[in-house]
């Protein structure tokens, strides 16, 4: 018997032996359950939902008491509710704690006029010790930021030739530049009655840098360069609450 006839049978043993094998790990391969493909979602966070310009009315009057005068405004919201306005804030003026500003969001311009206009509303301010005569402005919001809540602040009025002309140069400085003069955009506003009328107010983050960059020359000529008419109104309050 030669090496191969001696070697076969081993030989025809092992090779069925591997194609056995071989079999069952290609069944074994087969049975194993197909990977299925990643199918999370990732949702997006919503997008902030797109600012809705607004109307308000500001009335500012001294009083001869402000906790006593506090009291009857807070008595008449009843009222002010029902001619469509919402509390905003109040503005103490830092030269007077009695010489106020109120702003109240109006949902109806008509009626807020109607409101301010009525014999009924100034025997309440008589009642709470209103010792002056009321000033009573309407502005159309264009621009709020909510997320600002310094109790300080300054409400800056002025009239222009050209409302759209002034806010490309006002847009220009922009937001940072102003906020390091410790002056934090709140609102951008123009006058419901005169549209070219611009009310802006600041929230305060340093009194005295915002009080030097409101007197610097620098500022008045950027003003002059945006139409600005006359000399603004600058008025500085601290909120009440």
């Amino acid at each position: 018997m030669n090496f191969l006839q001696k070697n076969f049978k081993p030989l025809l043993t092992i090779s069925l032996a591997m194609a056995l094998f071989s079999c069952n790990n290609n069944a074994e391969k087969k049975e194993e359950p197909a990977k299925s493909a990643d199918t999370t979602v990732v949702v997006a966070p919503p997008a902030p939902a797109a600012f809705t310009p607004f109307d308000i009315v500001e009335i500012s009057h001294k009083v001869k008491d402000f906790d006593k005068w506090k009291i009857g405004f807070d008595q008449d919201s009843v009222a002010r509710k029902a001619s469509g306005l919402d509390f905003i804030v109040i503005g103490r003026s830092d030269d007077n704690p009695n010489d106020l500003t109120i702003a109240l969001k109006a949902s109806d311009v008509q009626k807020a006029k109607a409101f301010a206009a009525d014999p009924r509303l100034k025997d309440v301010m008589e009642k709470n010790g209103v010792s002056s005569k009321p000033d009573v402005a309407y502005y159309h919001v264009l621009r709020f930021n909510a997320e600002s809540k310094e109790k300080q602040w300054v409400l800056v009025t002025h009239r222009v030739k050209d409302f759209d002309a002034w806010q490309k140069v006002f847009n220009a400085e922009g937001t940072e530049a102003r906020a390091s003069y410790g002056l934090i955009d709140v609102v951008l506003a123009r006058g419901v009655d005169d549209p070219n009328v611009v009310h802006l107010v600041f929230d305060i983050k340093d009194m005295a840098k915002a009080k030097a960059r409101l007197n610097d020359p620098a500022l008045k000529k950027l003003m002059m360069d945006g139409g600005v008419e006359g000399a603004p109104t600058v008025r500085f309050y601290t909120s009440s609450e």
